[in-house]
């Protein structure tokens, strides 16, 4: 999924972010869901079943894994192209832990 397809659809999204927590905590897309990719397999029933998953990273290898095998269980999932690093360059905000301006690392 594009970033201007998940931006005018965010309402019915969920975003996962499956980055490691110095990405996260560095910044990240608000409102999104932090699992980092390497407890996804464990922690899958934490993510809600009832809107379509897109899985973000920092530029869409990692969450394209994610999206897949959330697929593999029954997850309606897709990765966001690009990641982080394609939503900061369209402009779009970022949040650091600290609530302040966010940054892609």
């Amino acid at each position: 999924m594009r970033v201007d397809d998940f931006s005018k659809r965010r309402s019915e999204l969920h975003l996962l972010d499956v980055r490691e927590q110095d990405e996260w905590d560095a910044g990240h897309i608000e409102g999104a869901q932090h699992i980092p990719l390497g407890q996804l397999e464990r922690r899958a029933g934490e993510v809600p079943k009832g809107r379509t998953v897109v899985a973000v990273c920092r530029s869409g290898g990692r969450s394209e894994r994610a999206a897949k095998g959330l697929r593999t269980i029954g997850y309606q999932a897709e990765n966001l192209e690009g990641g982080v690093t394609a939503w900061a360059r369209a402009g779009l905000p970022l949040v650091a832990g600290t609530g302040a301006p966010g940054r892609v690392i």
